[in-house]
């Protein structure tokens, strides 16, 4: 309960506190420009004001410099007000368009608002006659007018309907709609363009619609012509306010279709520009002073390329630097009030005074009086905007008086130190002060002070200065004088000041640090690391301790230093008199830091020199350096490397790095070490490349063989790139006949090539060569890599296979079996084979090893005739083709299962009965039945075959058996029916099995 009424009577308090402070009056809402569609149907318009006010402001509104007066009965009927919202009652175009100022005042004094323009928006029909037909040769461009009718705002969307509404044209690459005025442009007319367009233009500021009567576009066919692109929309030079979406047209007609491309000239593209699918709209969101430029619209076809460019400028309206705000001055000082506002262009200040002009520019009064006090509005403007400050100037004129800031009853100071005694009386205008001690009027000499802004100082205190002090405080309204009391303490010192301390990372430190002070005041310490306070709490390395019952000795302590901990620290006693202070330096020892400018001299092909200065050693010396390396290429991460003298020792900055890779790019980085560890690495060297070389590396796994006739196929793997060892990287390919002693090269220029291939009708089939390999670049050839013997490709096959014969095994499936090609390289077979009514196109091809083995095909069509031919092939190509031959295929099997209509046991049999399978037309007929017995789980079992409709087969031993029940025929197996049959299933007799399934259903199992 009481949280509530804590919060009610601190809203009491603030209502009364707002209630109670008076002020001018100060806008809250100000009109602004509105547009009222001609044909709307709301009867009023309401122009807001509203500003905050105490004592309540009146209100009262100017229409193009005529005073509105609601209550006069004359406008009565169409003027009234609602608060300060001037309301107008049928407004009418011819009446009420025009400028509307709202003007606020109270006691304080007057405000005026910005200028509101009310203006009517309208859009007229467009005309009722029709318009004339378009004809325009296939492949050239056209442009469809839009001429839109009347209107205001100029603020209009367009489209395009083609034939009937709501059919809009969607803009592509060829058809763009300027939103400039609406005009419709295609880039190239095809014949898919013939129709009837109108154009449909739409107000959003008064959320009306209009289209034009139709115009019919008549493509006329002529062979096409190409032409090069012209651009006939082009952005002008635009002015755009900051922060504003901007958006740039551009289109082309010509043949082919033009490209659109859009650059900014000799400047980046903006960060938040965006190019529509069409290519023809650029679009700049969010647009900033840095987009300020020149763009350029870039159309091309084959034919040619047309080009534009404007200038984008970027404007802004005033927006506040600095702005006044309410204040107070003391009657006859002087007034410098700073309204700064920025802007493209920049702002013009002008001054208003209770609504009236005041002045332009800066605004400085000297000597104010109580004239000058009122309500004031600074008004920044440019070309883009307006705005404006209110603020009130008070002149304060009274006596002076402590009874807002009275001076403290006691002030403390310590002995020997210094104490400043304020004296802040309100006055206007400024007071003059004069002080007392007791009775003795005192004046400025070598201790004391009056400074004058009314405050005593006295330094080097002593206990003489103990007493009663008193303020006067005079001015040409009156005097007024405070007394307070001065009470002097002993000082505080530091007795034991912290000392050096020398540890190492990972150690602790301890400083220790003592103070006297004034046994009727209490002191705490503040620690400091080169002037920054310390904060101590058990998250940081830092811990603080108290000593003594009077919490005068302090320790701080540092756990698990680190180098960051090296420095200066200061301990401050402090009371709420005074302070002493005392310091002390902490060395860390440590790990060396980074060294520093890492350069690269003296580069060649396999080593570099590295120099560079040695970083801070920590106050332990540097023992060794070390280098590491990285490539981008290979590895990401740094690795050492070798260095000419292995061990660099830490007086060293300098040293070679050797066996690098030639023409690879290199970063380095130096790190030190030193006895109590490994500091932190340099920053990396620039990047550098090695010098070239001749390569060193053969390539391997030379081979190749085979191909077309007359062809010699040179295979090898080619080298990684960290072996090209130069530009111009390559490889050089010697060949020869066996029995020949001249060598013949060819040369491949492709670095990542594994593979040529030599044409020359002279070479003889299947003869063999000696091939060898070797790579190359511009600093010289490497070496040749061991010769392979390869042989070249041999003729493709001159015969076709023969007794090619395909026989029907199923509905399915056929069997092929030939005769081989004897006497002629055959890697391999092709059998081709499709249904007669599919296309030869269509064909299924099978390709099968060299084998005299029949080949089986699957997934034939059931009932259908075939063509069926072959080929021989190698790696020279394909033979001729076998005669042609036809074969079909055998009706499907039937698709109906058995169906099991009795399993009884009898003894260690069960006797299976199921009923004959009646196949359909298109269906082979059945030759007999496949009873598969297998334990359940299983895939494998007992397969019987017999032409009855009954089997026996044996009681399982335990657990469950599947019988499962296929017909069989000349196309194949049909559909399978199953039963399950277990250990311990009572017999049924055979001549009441009809009347018991029927009745006792649980009693057999049965499962198709």
């Amino acid at each position: 309960m009481w949280p509530a009424v804590t919060q009610l009577l601190l809203y009491i308090f603030f209502c009364w506190a707002e209630e109670g402070k008076r002020y001018g009056p100060v806008f809250e809402e100000q009109p602004i420009d509105t547009i009222h569609p001609e044909e709307s149907s709301d009867g009023k318009i309401s122009m807001n004001c509203r500003a905050r006010a105490n004592p309540t402001p009146t209100y009262r509104w100017r229409f193009n410099n005529w005073e509105i007066d609601p209550l006069n009965p004359q406008y009565s009927m169409i003027y009234s007000m609602i608060g300060g919202n001037l309301v107008i009652t049928n407004p009418q175009k011819s009446r009420d368009s025009g400028k509307y100022v709202c003007i606020v005042t109270n006691e304080y004094g007057i405000i005026r608002s910005n200028e509101a323009s009310l203006n009517f928006g309208y859009l007229d029909p467009f005309p009722v006659e029709e318009r004339p037909a378009v004809k325009v040769k296939e492949g050239t461009g056209v442009m469809l007018i839009c001429d839109p009718p009347p209107h205001y705002p100029d603020d209009l969307n367009y489209r395009w309907i083609i034939n009937e509404f709501p059919n809009f044209i969607n803009m592509d690459s060829r058809r763009f709609i300027t939103q400039k005025n609406g005009n419709l442009y295609i880039a190239k007319v095809e014949q898919s363009d013939r129709g009837n367009y109108s154009c449909f233009v739409s107000s959003p500021s008064i959320t009306k619609s209009v289209f034009s009567k139709y115009t019919s576009l008549l493509p006329q066919p002529e062979a096409s012509k190409r032409y090069a692109a012209d651009i006939q929309v082009a952005f002008s030079d635009t002015y755009a306010l900051k922060d504003q979406n901007v958006t740039l047209e551009c289109f082309a007609l010509g043949n082919p279709v033009p490209v659109i491309k859009w650059t900014k000239v000799n400047e980046p593209m903006p960060a938040s520009y965006e190019v529509s699918a069409s290519g023809a709209v650029l679009k700049i969101f969010n647009i900033q002073p840095e987009d300020e430029g020149t763009y350029e619209c870039e159309a091309q076809n084959i034919k040619g390329k047309d080009t534009y460019k404007a200038n984008v400028y970027v404007m802004a309206p005033p927006e506040w630097v600095e702005h006044i705000n309410d204040t107070e001055r003391d009657i006859g000082s002087d007034l410098h009030w700073p309204c700064i506002a920025k802007g493209k262009p920049i702002p013009s200040i002008r001054w208003l005074k209770n609504g009236d002009t005041f002045g332009k520019g800066e605004l400085r009064i000297r000597g104010l009086t109580m004239q000058h006090a009122g309500v004031y509005q600074c008004i920044a403007e440019n070309h883009y905007g307006i705005i404006q400050a209110n603020a009130e100037l008070k002149i304060l004129a009274l006596a002076p008086t402590f009874e807002l800031n009275p001076m403290r009853k006691q002030v403390l100071a310590a002995k020997g130190g210094r104490v400043i005694i304020e004296c802040k009386p309100k006055a206007a205008p400024k007071p003059k002060f004069s002080w007392s001690k007791g009775t003795e009027l005192l004046i400025n000499n070598t201790r004391v002070a009056i400074w004058d802004d009314g405050s005593l100082e006295i330094i080097n205190i002593t206990v003489l200065d103990e007493g009663s002090y008193t303020c006067f405080a005079e001015n040409n309204r009156g005097k007024a004088n405070s007394t307070t009391t001065l009470s002097v303490k002993a000082a505080t010192k530091i007795t034991l000041p912290p000392s050096n301390t020398d540890v190492s990372v990972g150690e602790n430190a301890t400083i220790q640090c003592h103070a006297s002070h004034d046994p009727g005041l209490e002191i705490e310490f503040i620690w400091s690391l080169n002037g920054f306070i310390i904060e101590t709490d058990s998250t940081s390395y830092y811990e603080e301790h108290m000593r003594s019952t009077d919490n005068d000795k302090c320790e701080l302590i540092i756990r698990n230093v680190q180098l960051k901990h090296a420095g200066r620290y200061t301990c401050t006693a402090q009371s709420i008199v005074d302070n002493s202070t005392a310091s002390a330096d902490l060395v860390v020892r440590g790990p060396p830091g980074p060294p520093g400018g890492v350069r690269t001299e003296e580069i060649k092909d396999t080593s570099v020199k590295l120099t560079w200065s040695s970083g801070t050693d920590n106050h332990q010396p540097i023992s060794k350096y070390t280098i590491q390396a990285k490539t981008s290429l290979f590895y990401e991460e740094w690795k050492d490397v070798k260095t000419e003298i292995p061990n660099i020792e830490g007086n060293m900055e300098s040293a070679r790095v050797i066996d690098l890779i030639p023409w690879m790019e290199y970063e380095f980085r130096v790190i030190a070490t030193n006895t109590l560890g490994i500091g932190e690495p340099s920053l990396p060297s620039t990047k550098i490349r090695t010098e070239g070389a001749a390569p060193i590396v053969a390539p391997s796994d030379v081979g190749g063989g085979g191909g077309t006739n007359r062809e010699l196929t040179v295979t090898w793997v080619p080298l990684a790139r960290e072996y090209h060892y130069g530009d111009d990287f390559g490889y050089i390919i010697a060949f020869k006949p066996f029995n020949e002693r001249e060598w013949r090269k060819v040369t491949v220029t492709n670095p990542e090539s594994g593979r040529y291939i030599h044409k020359d009708d002279s070479i003889t089939p299947a003869t063999q060569f000696q091939v060898k390999v070797k790579a190359f670049n511009k600093m010289g050839d490497g070496p040749y890599s061991s010769t392979a013997v390869i042989y070249s490709a041999d003729e493709a096959p001159t015969e076709p296979p023969t007794g090619v014969t395909a026989v029907a095994i199923s509905s399915s499936e056929a069997r092929v079996n030939w005769q081989p090609v004897i006497g002629q390289t055959v890697i391999g077979y092709q059998i081709r084979y499709w249904r007669t009514q599919d296309k030869e196109a269509a064909a299924h091809r099978v390709q099968v090893e060299q084998s005299d083995e029949p080949v089986r095909l699957e997934g034939l069509v059931p009932d259908s005739e075939y063509h069926l031919d072959m080929l021989a092939f190698n790696s020279a190509g394909d033979g001729p083709r076998s005669r042609r031959i036809h074969f079909y295929t055998r009706k499907a099997p039937p698709s109906q299962k058995p169906r099991i209509i009795s399993a009884v046991k009898s003894g260690s049999q069960y006797i299976i009965t199921w009923e004959h399978v009646k196949p359909l037309s298109n269906e082979s007929a059945v030759s007999g039945y496949k009873i598969l017995y297998k334990p359940a789980g299983q895939h494998t079992g007992t397969l019987y075959s017999t032409g009855q409709h009954t089997l026996e087969v044996p009681v399982p031993k335990e657990g469950e058996c599947i019988v499962e029940v296929r017909a069989h025929s000349e196309g194949g197996d049909g559909e399978v029916a199953f039963i399950k049959l277990t250990s311990n299933t009572s017999g049924i007799f055979p001549s009441i099995i009809g009347i018991l399934l029927a009745t006792f259903g649980l009693l057999v199992y049965l499962e198709f």
